[in-house]
């Protein structure tokens, strides 16, 4: 898509995500009340938004008293609980103005990498938009541990884009948008890849310009035209949505993934690394093919059957991801392996895969 159409495809979008940051709501008071305005108007013009809003554990801070960040998870968890109550109540407030109804969606990591949960949480999102109200996420960092959580909700984001079919995501900040080494905005971009972030770092949140753009770079693969704009410039979401030259814009690919290649590439994390060789990186890189053990020479990382890998080649490159159908001492026992060589070391699974084909998603 040029970036002249993904402009023009704001125009008709009828499901928007928007996020907001920790910093942005802590340094605008009045953020609530203009985000329910615009998204009133919205509303009206037969749009559905769903709000990824960060801040509770900031306000949670201040509300405690304390001078500080916490650094230990307990404290750090009881502020984000105190918080998320103060969050919703502001939003409450702001949108009962207009006759907006928000609902309190709270995730973890773990509720969008398993399959159950995740189609819970479909259905769940789809039923709040049908009756009309506006899902407010946010992480749950009451019960969320480093092992299940998000880098930050630029990320959190990106994966609900997809879960509700989003045809547009408006990542809300405190700058112009991505910003050239003069500080000048740019105002379209088609690539996410070369970038150095020229912005200021965020002391309040956990995200910043370049997890903005790792953000659109998965939301764009599930449809999704994303713009990265300053949350303080009065009517952002209406001004995005008529498509005027604010912020800045990053279109969405020709060919989304599905559903649940999104998944597979984007929301579940890696439990290892299976190294290709060239004959077999080129067929990986086709996308039409499974991995077969012949063509692997290596493992990293201790996975079992079920597990996400990345498959990179001998330079480290990624070519993409995917669901083993081996473990790692199977996929290490069988490597370069084919025939009867490879039915001896397995067991008698002459005809084993690594990762079918309809479970690798090619790194575009």
């Amino acid at each position: 898509m040029s970036q002249t159409d993904a402009r023009k495809s704001l125009t008709q979008a009828r499901r928007i995500v928007v996020k907001v940051g920790s910093r942005t709501l802590a340094t605008e008071p009045q953020l609530p009340e203009r985000l329910a305005d615009d998204f009133k108007a919205a509303v009206d013009q037969g749009k559905s938004i769903i709000l990824v809003s960060s801040g509770a554990t900031a306000l949670g801070i201040e509300r405690l008293g304390l001078s500080t960040r916490p650094t230990d998870m307990p404290t750090l968890q009881a502020a984000a609980s105190v918080g998320q109550a103060l969050l919703m109540r502001r939003y409450d407030e702001a949108f009962s103005r207009h006759g907006l109804t928000p609902a309190q969606v709270l995730l973890t990591h773990g509720d969008l990498s398993n399959r159950k949960r995740v189609n819970n949480a479909r259905a769940a999102l789809a039923a709040l938009i049908e009756a009309g109200a506006i899902p407010i996420i946010n992480e749950n960092d009451v019960v969320a541990t480093e092992e299940i959580r998000f880098s930050d909700n630029d990320q959190l984001a990106a994966m609900v884009a997809p879960l509700v079919s989003a045809d547009a995501l408006l990542l809300l900040s405190d700058v112009d948008g991505v910003l050239d080494e003069n500080g000048v905005r740019i105002p379209e971009l088609a690539d996410t890849s070369d970038f150095t972030d020229h912005g200021s770092p965020d002391r309040i949140g956990r995200g910043g310009m370049a997890s903005k753009l790792d953000a659109a770079r998965k939301a764009r693969r599930s449809g999704a035209a994303v713009v990265i704009a300053d949350a303080r410039v009065p009517g952002i979401l209406t001004r995005v949505l008529a498509g005027e030259d604010v912020g800045t814009c990053i279109g969405a690919v020709g060919e989304r993934l599905r559903a649940r290649q999104h998944w597979i590439a984007f929301t579940l994390k890696p439990r290892g690394t299976v190294v290709v060789d060239q004959g077999a990186a080129r067929v990986v890189e086709r996308g039409t093919s499974s991995l077969l053990p012949v063509g692997v020479i290596g493992i990293r990382g201790d996975f079992r059957r079920g597990d996400s890998v990345l498959v990179v080649d001998t330079t480290g490159r990624e070519l993409g991801r995917g669901l083993t159908r081996l473990s790692a001492l199977e996929v290490a026992a069988s490597a370069g392996k084919k025939g009867e060589e490879l039915a001896a070391a397995l067991g008698g699974m002459e005809d084993a895969v690594v990762i079918h084909k309809d479970d690798l998603v090619v790194e575009r």
